[in-house]
C-alpha cells in the first residue's frame, strides 16, 4: 500500500512544477464598436509561427489567451468578413493580468482573394466545429484516439467509444466516407494517428436533408476525418509484429492495416492476431453492429423484443481473462460510381478462444445459506458480420437507402464447477444466424410537404444445446432414471420473422412549427421447439414426453398504430409533443389450445427544450411505453437456464407500462473550454414481467408473472470537464438507485439496489514537455443486506527523451472491500510502452510490459434478484506479460 501511494505521489508530482503564466484579454469589435463573437485570436511567438495560446470570441466579443511571462508575441484576429490584424504585444513579469482590445475592418477583398497564412487551431461554421490536428499534437500519438483525447470538448471512454461535449458520437467518417458503418471504436484504435489533418465535428446530423428541419437531433453527433494530404489517394497503412512472453507461455501478434482513399473510392483492411489479452472486437462491439431501422421508427412506443437464445459474444471480460487468443480480419469499402449514388459495405470474421477461472462465494438472504464454487471455462466463437449498403440522392428531394445486413455465428462453452453445495460439468453450444434488410425512402415534394417511408425485415434462428454433468439431480418434476451421474441434454430450435414498416407526412406549417402524421406497423412470428432427454451409462438415452417438459410453440406479435405530432419553435424554447395510438393482437399455439388476445393502448410522449445558446439548452423528456414479451416468455415447457435453474414461461402474460422522465442539462463554451453535462432519469414499470422463485437450497424454478408492484429506477450524472492553457480537467459523479420485486419461495421480496460514484482528474497538455495524467475514483454499491467500496487512484504519463524514444505508462491502485470484511483485496495494474523511432523513418520499434505488478486477480461483486443473493467474486487474470514488436510504416 505504501510503495503504491509513494509511486502515486511521485507520478504527480510534475503537476507542481508549473510556472507562472499572465492571463491576456480583450475584447474584438468591429469599427462601429459591435461585439464580434466566434472571432479567432491566436499568439505566436514574435517572429515564429510557435502557437502559443489561442481563443474564440464569446458573445461579448471577449478573450483569453494564457502566456508565458518576459515574452514577445504576435497576435493575429480574424473574423469572416474582415481583414485579419497583427499587433505585437510584449508581456512583462508582473502578476497582474493585461487588457488588449481589438478592432477589425470590414474586408475589401472578395473571399476568394483572402490568402490563409496559418492555420487557426479550432474553427466554427454553423453546426460544425473543425479542429486542425497539428494545434493539438506533438508526435508521440499512435492512432485516432490519441489525438482525439487532446482535443478539447472531445473523450474517450473506457470502451473506446467517442463522446463530443458529453454526448456520444453515433457515426464516424473518413473524407465523408462511413468508416466500418461509422463505428467509432474501430476508428479510433486502427486510423493511424500520422494520416490525421483535421476533425471535423458535426452536430445535429442526420444524412437525409430534408429531415433535418422536423426532427431533433440535438444527439446525433458524427465525426469526419480529413487525412494529410498525400494521404488520400493512395495507399497507406503499417503492418506490426512482436513477440514475447509470460509467466505460462510464448506470446504473438501480428496486426497488418491497410488504407486507401480517393475522392470515388476508399479500402480499409484490418487485421490482429494474439494472444496477448487483446480483444479486436468484444461482446459490446458485436451488439453495435445491429443493422436496424436508421430512423424514428423504433421510437413508436412499442418495446417488443425479439430475443436471440445466443450467448452472444463470450468475451465477457475482454483484456482481463486468464488467457484469450484471438484471430480477427475486417475489410470496408465504399465506392461512388456516379454522382448522387454511394455504394458501401464490410466483412468481420473473429475468432477467439477465452479461459477463465474465478472463485465466488454467494449467500442467499432468505436461508442465509453460502455457496463457495471454483468454476473453470473455456469458451470458443466464431463470428462472421456482412453487409452491403447503398445510397442514392437527388439533390436535396429525394433520398433512398438500402442496406441487408446478415451475423452468422458459432459458440460453445465448457464449464468445470466445484461447489460447496453441487458441482457440475456443463457444455453450451448455440449458432445463431440472422439477416436484416431495410429499405428507407424520404422525399420532399415542395417546401410544405415531406414524405418518408422505413421498411425493415428481421429473419434469425438459433439450435442451442446444453450438456449438464451432475451429481445430483433436485428438479423432482424430471423424471430421471438415477445413475451415479446425470447426463441430461435439451435441444432448442427457435426461429423468428419480423417486419417493421412505417410510412409518415409532414406538412410545414411555417418556419418554426410542422404536423407530422405516421401510420405503422409491426409483425412478427416465431417457432420455438424444446426436448430434454437424460443419456444413460449403457449408452441408450430416454427422451422425455412430458408436456410440462417440451415445448412446440407458434408466436403471433402485431401492432398497427397511427400517431400525430406537432413541433413548434418559439424563441429559445422548442415544444414537440405527440401521440400513438396501437392495436395489438398476440397469438400463441402450444399445447393444443390457441390462445389470442386484443388490446388497445393510447401512448403520449413528449419533448421539450429551452435552447439557452447555440451551446447551451435543458431538454425534457416524458413517454410511456409498451413493453410485450415474445415467444420465450410465452412457451409453457420447462427449460433448463443453467444446471441449477429451470423456467418456464406463461402464456397468459399482459404487457407492462413503462413511464420514464429524463432533464438534463448541457453547456459548452468554446470561449472558456468548459463543459457541463447534468441528467436526472427516474422509471416507473406497471404491471412489469418478473419471476416467481422456487429456491431448493442452491437451484431454482421460476416463472413468469405480472407483478402488482412497480419496478422504479432513479438515475442521474453530472459531469465537469475545463481545458486551460496547459492543463485538462475532469469531474464525475453518477449514482442509480433501483428497487425492484420479485417473488422467492411464496414470499413477496423487495430488493433495493443503490451504487454511486465519483472521480477526479488532471492532465497536462504540453506539446514539447512530459505529459501527465493524475486522478482519484471512488465508487459504492450497497444491495440487500451488504454493500462494498472500491478506492481506485490513477496515473499516466507521457514522455519524450534523446528526440526518437517516447515512454508511455499507467497505473491504477484499487483497494477493495465488502461491508462484511469478508473480502479487502488491494491489487494494482502496472502497464508500460518504450517506443523508439528515428525522424523520417518508417520503422518503429516497442518493448511493452503489461501488468507489471503481476496481479493475479480482480473482485467483483453482484446481486441476483430472481433467487435473492449477494455474490463476490475473485477472478482470475493474465500474469505479467513482456513484448518486443516491430511496426513498418507503408
Amino acid at each position: 500500500m505504501k510503495n503504491s501511494i509513494s509511486l502515486f505521489l511521485l507520478i504527480a508530482l510534475p503537476f507542481l512544477g508549473f510556472s507562472q503564466n499572465i492571463k491576456v484579454e480583450g475584447t474584438v469589435k468591429d469599427s462601429l464598436g459591435n461585439p464580434l463573437e466566434m472571432a479567432n485570436v491566436i499568439a505566436f511567438k514574435k517572429g515564429t509561427q510557435f502557437l502559443q495560446s489561442y481563443s474564440i470570441t464569446d458573445s461579448k466579443g471577449h478573450y483569453k489567451l494564457s502566456l508565458e511571462q518576459e515574452q514577445e508575441y504576435t497576435f493575429r484576429a480574424s473574423y469572416l468578413g474582415f481583414d485579419t490584424k497583427s499587433i505585437d504585444v510584449s508581456v512583462g513579469n508582473s502578476a497582474k493580468d493585461m487588457i488588449k482590445n481589438i478592432v477589425l475592418s470590414e474586408s475589401k477583398q472578395t473571399l476568394d482573394e483572402v490568402e490563409i497564412t496559418y492555420e487557426m487551431p479550432v474553427k466554427i461554421s454553423g453546426d460544425t466545429i473543425s479542429y486542425n490536428s497539428d494545434s493539438f499534437t506533438n508526435g508521440t500519438e499512435k492512432k485516432l484516439e490519441d489525438v482525439l483525447d487532446k482535443l478539447p470538448g472531445v473523450d474517450i471512454d473506457d470502451n473506446g467509444e467517442v463522446e463530443v461535449e458529453g454526448v456520444k458520437v453515433q457515426k464516424v467518417l473518413v473524407e465523408g466516407k462511413e468508416f466500418f458503418d461509422g463505428d467509432s471504436k474501430l476508428a479510433t484504435q486502427n486510423i493511424p494517428a500520422s494520416s490525421v489533418d483535421k476533425i471535423q465535428v458535426l452536430k445535429n446530423y442526420n444524412e437525409v436533408a430534408g429531415m433535418r428541419s422536423v426532427t431533433n437531433n440535438e444527439d446525433n453527433i458524427a465525426i469526419n476525418i480529413k487525412l494529410k494530404k498525400g494521404k488520400n489517394k493512395f495507399w497507406f497503412g503499417e503492418v506490426n509484429a512482436g513477440g514475447g512472453a509470460s509467466a505460462d507461455d510464448g506470446k504473438y501478434l501480428a496486426k497488418p492495416k491497410l488504407f486507401y482513399y480517393s475522392p470515388d473510392k476508399s479500402v480499409n483492411i484490418l487485421a490482429d492476431f494474439n494472444n496477448i489479452g487483446e480483444a479486436p472486437f468484444t461482446r459490446r462491439d458485436y451488439f453495435r453492429f445491429t443493422g436496424g431501422l436508421r430512423s424514428s421508427a423504433s421510437n413508436n412506443g412499442t418495446n417488443f423484443n425479439v430475443e436471440s437464445d445466443g450467448l452472444g459474444f463470450l468475451t465477457t471480460q475482454n483484456n482481463r481473462a486468464l488467457e484469450i487468443t484471438s484471430n480477427f480480419g475486417a475489410l470496408n469499402f465504399s465506392l461512388a460510381p456516379k454522382e448522387g449514388l454511394d455504394v458501401n459495405g464490410f466483412a468481420i470474421v473473429n475468432d477467439s478462444e477465452t479461459e477463465m477461472f474465478t472463485q465466488d462465494q454467494t449467500v442467499y438472504n432468505e436461508t442465509g445459506l453460502i455457496d463457495i464454487s471454483e468454476s473453470s471455462s473455456t469458451q470458443e466463437s466464431q463470428l462472421a458480420l456482412l453487409k452491403f449498403s447503398t445510397t442514392y440522392k437527388k439533390g436535396d428531394d429525394l433520398h433512398i437507402d438500402y442496406d441487408i445486413f446478415g451475423k452468422l455465428s458459432k459458440q460453445s462453452e465448457m464449464n468445470d464447477v466445484t461447489s460447496t453445495q453441487r458441482s457440475a460439468d456443463t457444455y453450451k453450444e448455440e449458432k445463431p444466424a440472422s439477416i436484416n434488410q431495410n429499405l428507407n425512402v424520404y422525399y420532399t415534394m415542395n417546401e410544405k410537404n415531406i414524405f418518408s417511408a422505413e421498411l425493415a425485415y428481421l429473419y434469425q434462428n438459433d439450435t442451442p444445446i446444453f450438456n449438464s454433468f451432475a451429481d445430483t439431480q433436485p428438479f423432482d418434476f424430471v423424471p430421471t432414471v438415477p445413475e451415479d451421474i446425470y447426463d441430461l441434454l435439451q435441444n432448442k430450435k427457435l426461429s423468428t420473422s419480423k417486419f417493421d414498416g412505417q410510412v409518415s407526412y409532414y406538412y410545414i406549417l411555417n418556419a418554426k412549427s410542422n404536423i407530422n402524421f405516421t401510420v405503422g406497423s409491426t409483425l412478427s412470428s416465431q417457432k420455438f421447439t424444446s426436448n430434454i432427454t437424460q443419456n444413460l451409462e449403457d449408452g441408450s438415452s430416454i427422451e422425455f414426453d412430458q408436456e410440462n417438459l417440451n415445448n412446440d410453440v407458434k408466436f403471433n406479435f402485431t401492432d398497427v398504430y397511427l400517431a400525430a405530432r406537432y413541433k413548434m419553435v418559439s424563441g429559445i424554447f422548442t415544444f414537440d409533443p405527440g401521440v400513438i395510438l396501437h392495436q395489438y393482437t398476440i397469438k400463441d399455439d402450444q399445447l393444443g389450445t390457441t390462445n389470442t388476445r386484443n388490446l388497445t393502448k393510447l401512448l403520449p410522449d413528449v419533448y421539450a427544450r429551452l435552447q439557452f445558446k447555440s451551446s447551451e439548452s435543458l431538454r425534457f423528456n416524458y413517454s410511456i411505453t409498451s413493453e410485450f414479451s415474445d415467444i420465450n416468455k410465452a412457451a409453457e415447457g420447462y427449460v433448463y437456464s443453467n444446471y441449477r435453474s429451470m423456467y418456464r414461461g406463461n402464456r397468459d402474460l399482459e404487457n407492462s407500462l413503462n413511464h420514464s422522465y429524463s432533464l438534463s442539462y448541457f453547456s459548452f463554451s468554446m470561449f472558456s473550454f468548459t463543459n457541463i453535462n447534468a441528467s436526472l432519469n427516474y422509471t416507473k414499470k406497471v404491471n412489469g414481467i418478473k419471476n416467481s422463485t422456487e429456491q431448493i437450497g442452491v437451484d431454482r424454478v421460476s416463472y413468469s408473472i405480472n407483478s402488482a408492484f412497480a419496478d422504479e429506477t432513479f438515475s442521474g450524472s453530472f459531469r465537469y470537464g475545463k481545458t486551460y492553457s496547459k492543463l485538462k480537467t475532469n469531474l464525475r459523479a453518477s449514482f442509480n438507485n433501483a428497487i425492484f420485486n420479485n417473488i422467492v419461495n411464496d414470499e413477496e421480496i423487495k430488493s433495493k439496489n443503490f451504487s454511486h460514484s465519483y472521480q477526479a482528474s488532471v492532465a497536462t497538455k504540453f506539446k514539447n514537455a512530459p505529459n501527465f495524467e493524475v486522478g482519484y475514483n471512488l465508487s459504492f454499491s450497497k444491495y440487500a443486506e451488504t454493500g462494498s467500496t472500491t478506492n481506485r487512484p490513477f496515473a499516466n504519463m507521457e514522455i519524450s527523451f534523446l528526440k526518437n524514444f517516447i515512454l508511455t505508462a499507467d497505473y491504477s491502485y484499487y483497494n477493495y472491500r465488502n461491508d462484511e470484511r469478508t473480502y479487502e483485496n488491494e491489487y494494482s495494474f502496472l502497464n508500460a510502452n518504450l517506443y523508439y523511432q528515428q525522424k523520417d523513418s518508417k520503422w518503429e520499434f516497442k518493448l511493452s510490459a503489461n501488468n507489471i505488478t503481476d496481479n493475479k486477480s480482480i473482485n467483483t461483486d453482484s446481486y441476483n434478484e430472481l433467487s435473492d443473493s449477494n455474490s463476490t467474486s475473485l477472478y482470475y487474470i493474465q500474469p505479467r506479460l513482456w513484448m518486443f514488436s516491430v511496426k513498418y510504416n507503408l
